[in-house]
Formats: C-alpha cells, structure tokens, sequence
C-alpha cells in the first residue's frame, strides 16, 4: 500500500476540498439502474446464504479433522 507523505496529503486534501466529488456521485437515477445496483453484493454469489452455510461448515469440519490428527497422533 502506498504511504502518502505529509505534503501529499495536504495537497490532495485541499484539491479534494476544491473539487468536492461527493457532490457528483450521485448514484444511478433511473430505476433499471436502481435495481443493477441493488443486485451488487450478489455480483458473485459469494455473499449468498447457502455459499455462507457452506463456508461454516467447511471450518467446523477441519476444525473437527484437526482434532481427529492430533487425537490419532496421541
């Protein structure tokens, strides 16, 4: 990750105080686009419940087969 120097950030902070972007990010206003945006978490299924539940099972079962090798290990 990139470290700013003091310079720097006081110079993008006054350019940011210039220009102020959030006053243009407006987000979509029509409401096709309303409705692309809304759907953005789920983009790639990751976020889903079934794709969670899986992933906590996956941990619980290797957290139970770490017991397991280390029991057998004994």
């Amino acid at each position: 990750m990139r470290k700013w120097t003091q310079e720097e950030r006081l110079i993008q902070s006054q350019l940011t105080k210039k220009q102020k972007p959030w006053k243009y990010s407006t987000g979509p206003k029509t409401s096709e686009g309303k409705e692309r945006v809304s759907r953005n978490a789920y983009k790639h299924g990751g976020r889903c419940a079934d794709v969670r539940k899986l992933s906590q099972k996956i941990t619980e079962f290797k957290k139970q087969l770490t017991q397991l090798v280390c029991f057998i290990r004994k």
